[in-house]
């Protein structure tokens, strides 16, 4: 009968070993199986594979390139990947027998009492040798504390996907804003010369007789709004680029396109929302969460095993003798095999201790996972109720707008023909200026919900694991 081989017994311990963490259950989403909108509708979205299948604006794109390439936010959100990576190849590691290979040179004096002659001798001792060890994972401590490893590093890896999807959402919002305030302070320039004009024609029509001086001092006066809105305007447009230089991790470049130049559909594409279940698979946040729900349920694991007996295999093979030029000399060779087991026995409760722990950890990430998926409706619902009302409030403003052109026309007209006073041709041309500002304050909000709608849905996205975590996924089991 033949004996079985070394490799084959430790291959059936390793296989009949098990996993004492509990079986990953995703939590039921706490929120409606529909957005509370028109909207909610869509069952099939078509997500756009990148950002810049959405983003179609080319200054836009270059805006977001280089913020992706030189966000020092972004910077620190990739190295802390690749730290939790390091660690997880650190616990990796214990997957493997751990070789060390030593050597030594001793001399010393061996007492009479064990020396073969009866007397204290004294001699030379060389060493050389092979050192293995190798735990037997028979509870799983080993395999879970791994899972736990990997799902935290994967949980960075989706931190670094949000801080991407939150840095390209800012720099679309504060391009918008730029662009909001370039056309906002070019109105202005135009109602300057405007209003200096009238001011000019008021000042003359007062010189000749023909005009009261209160017709002067208010022309005067909306000339003064008009330009301090313009420096204040000016302020605004130099702070925002400095929060774009700063997003860009570079100097902001000259664009000053102006928002009435930009058609929306040339900005972005329309974006649809789909149901709230698509959320699962694409909100970095979500899934950041339930990857750091898994490692708590793996810790679980690794802490119910510590109650068991660690298995542990050990070996040393090398060589020794008492001059070095014999070390490797025939005869001089020797060799351990033994295998050892410890067991707790008493520790004053601190395993249940770890156990508790665990398991209250368990049910923090199990709330959080919860309190993502809501705040991550609510994100979504947000946008869809801004895209929503802010394109109605854009036609009622366009349509206000064009009966105010109307009203000021009308208004200087009857000025000239003396059936008006000029205060009523100074407060339509007060609330056409006004009617303005807000029309392209409000054209850039909409935008900014379809900017916001796209970062709530969890944006354009590649392969959420990447081919390393992907090919590691597969072996731990776990399909993505």
């Amino acid at each position: 009968m033949k004996r079985p081989r070394a490799g084959s017994v430790i291959a059936v311990l390793l296989l009949t070993g098990c996993s004492l963490a509990p079986d990953h259950v995703r939590p039921a989403m706490p929120v409606p199986d529909a957005w509370p909108s028109p909207d909610r509708g869509i069952a099939d979205p078509v997500w756009p594979n990148e950002w810049r299948r959405f983003f179609l604006a080319p200054a836009l794109q270059g805006a977001i390139e280089a913020s992706l390439n030189n966000n020092r936010d972004l910077r620190i959100a990739i190295w802390r990947v690749e730290a939790a990576r390091s660690q997880y190849r650190t616990r990796r590691a214990d997957f493997f027998p751990q070789l060390n290979a030593g050597a030594n040179g001793l001399r010393a004096e061996v007492p009479g009492f064990i020396s073969p002659t009866g007397a204290s001798t004294t001699g030379n001792l060389f060493g050389g040798l092979l050192d293995v060890s190798w735990e037997i994972d028979l509870w799983g401590r080993v395999r879970n504390l791994n899972d736990a490893a990997l799902e935290t590093w994967l949980a960075t890896r989706e931190a670094r996907r949000a801080v991407t999807l939150s840095l390209v959402a800012n720099v679309a919002n504060t391009w918008l804003a730029a662009r909001e305030l370039d056309e906002r302070i070019a109105l202005a320039d135009e109602t300057i010369v405007s209003r200096r004009e009238s001011a000019r024609i008021a000042r003359r029509r007062f010189e000749v007789g023909s005009a009261a001086r209160i017709d002067l001092t208010q022309a005067d006066t909306l000339l003064g709004q008009a330009e301090s809105a313009q420096i204040a305007l000016q302020q605004q447009r130099e702070e925002t680029r400095n929060a774009l230089a700063v997003l860009e991790g570079a100097p902001a470049g000259s664009d000053q396109t102006a928002l009435s130049a930009i058609e929306d559909e040339s900005v972005m594409r329309n974006l649809p929302p789909g149901l709230p279940s698509g959320l699962l698979t694409q909100r970095p946040d979500i899934r950041g969460a339930e990857d750091r729900l898994r490692a708590t349920e793996a810790n679980i694991g690794a802490v119910r095993a510590a109650f068991f007996p660690r298995i542990s295999l050990i070996g040393d093979y090398g060589f020794a003798s008492t001059a070095l030029d014999n070390l490797f000399a025939p005869g001089s060779e020797f060799w351990i095999l033994g295998a050892g087991a410890m067991a707790p026995v008493f520790d004053g409760g601190r395993l249940l201790g770890n156990l508790s722990g665990a398991k209250a950890q368990r049910a923090i990430a199990v709330a959080d996972y919860e309190r993502t998926v809501q705040t991550a409706f609510r994100d979504v619902s947000d946008a869809l109720a801004a895209r929503r009302w802010l394109g109605l409030q854009v036609e009622t403003q366009r349509r206000t707008l064009a009966a105010l052109n109307e009203r000021a026309r009308l208004a200087n007209e009857r000025y000239r023909s003396g059936a008006a006073t000029y205060l009523e041709v100074l407060e339509s041309q007060r609330d056409l200026f006004a009617a303005e500002q807000a029309l392209v304050e409000t054209r850039r909000a909409r935008l900014s919900s379809e900017v916001n709608l796209y970062a709530a849905l969890g944006g354009g996205h590649d392969d959420p694991s990447g081919p390393v975590a992907a090919g590691i996924l597969e072996t731990n089991g776990r399909a993505e």
